[in-house]
């Protein structure tokens, strides 16, 4: 029997909610398959956290959780954190020293949600987007000088390396040459981002080379949110800088009828450290402690977390699991439904000790 060590990471807001959800499903799949268990090592570090230590995380933090498979994260920031601590505090130490430079975003719309474009349903907005996720206008490059006075100046720097590059590139286009469509579109702003962009474009077209049964295309990032409403069916995967594709897919998210079922996945292709696995919908401090957060984000993104650790059948599970309990209309309120996040979680804990395979 395999074994997983998780570390479990369930931060702010609702992240203990839909974090304690998916464990409860993962737990399920453990008892229904039993070929493999799961180890779960919780670590209570976040908005709290820092309010007793002034520190998000330990200072040895990422040490921590190296001896893991996955890290299984929830949600953070609070009200009366400011965000840029929250966000630097913990995800992004986590995010860039364990080289988790492919965040994977895949979008769909799921049975029994209604999305908010009366000319698309099901099967026709079906989307990878791949985020990259290490470097861009996320590398924290820049500073403030003068500060308070009326020459305060502040510089944010995106930076853009040809390794960086050239490794997100050649990660979404064999993401697309394994889907069915073997469609790529590469977003861009090279047309105003002179240097970073131009070189970003530059190397998009040398890695296609390698891809011949790939069919690709550029589009610049404001052009690409008209075409993602107008012509949804028109994508399939999607690559973008850390910033665009930020942006890009919580558009995705809200198309696809709600941000509570939008999964991401923070990969180290090469697996030299653990890969983190969390829904976007962020802390939602104004349904915290309500019983209402939709738990779907989760499930699936706890199926990405199967799926990166080989056990595709059993993500496949888990996916099929989520179809059906959608379909039964058992969903939260935020996508139309009345049921709880304990009710849904239990929907499906049933559905997957129901499960024919």
């Amino acid at each position: 029997m395999k074994t997983y060590k998780i570390a479990a990471i369930p931060a702010d807001g609702i992240g203990p909610e839909v974090i304690n959800a998916g464990l409860e499903v993962l737990q399920a799949l453990e008892n229904r398959y039993g070929s493999f268990k799961f180890e779960v090592e919780t670590f209570n570090w976040g908005s709290d956290y820092y309010k007793a230590h002034g520190m998000m995380m330990p200072e040895n933090g990422p040490q921590l959780l190296q001896g893991f498979d996955a890290i299984y994260f929830g949600a953070v920031g609070a009200p009366d954190v400011p965000d840029h601590i929250t966000l630097w505090g913990v995800r992004l130490p986590i995010c860039q020293g364990f080289d988790q430079y492919a965040n994977v975003r895949p979008t769909k719309i799921l049975p029994g949600i209604k999305a908010p474009l009366a000319s698309v349903g099901p099967g026709d907005l079906d989307w990878v987007i791949i985020r990259e996720n290490s470097e861009g206008e996320y590398s924290g490059a820049g500073g403030r000088v003068h500060r308070g006075l009326p020459e305060e100046v502040a510089t944010e720097i995106s930076v853009f390396t040809r390794v960086g590059v050239e490794r997100i590139m050649r990660y979404a286009f064999r993401t697309a040459q394994d889907r069915p469509r073997k469609l790529l579109t590469v977003v861009t702003k090279s047309n105003a981002q002179r240097h970073g962009m131009v070189m970003w474009d530059e190397i998009a077209e040398q890695v296609a080379t390698e891809f011949p049964d790939v069919t690709w295309d550029k589009m610049l990032v404001d052009a690409m949110t008209t075409r993602m409403v107008l012509q949804p069916q028109s994508l399939d995967t999607i690559v973008a800088t850390n910033l665009h594709a930020d942006i890009l897919s919580d558009l995705a998210g809200a198309l696809a009828g709600s941000l509570g079922v939008a999964p991401t996945a923070n990969i180290d292709p090469e697996r030299r450290y653990p890969s983190m696995f969390e829904p976007i919908h962020g802390s939602a401090f104004d349904i915290t402690g309500k019983g209402i957060a939709n738990p779907v984000a989760s499930f699936w993104t706890a199926a990405q977390m199967l799926e990166h650790l080989g056990e595709q059948q059993i993500a496949d599970r888990l996916t099929d699991a989520i179809d059906q309990v959608c379909a039964s209309g058992i969903m939260t309120p935020d996508v139309g439904g009345n049921a709880t996040t304990a009710e849904v979680t239990s929907a499906m804990v049933e559905a997957i000790r129901g499960a024919n395979q």
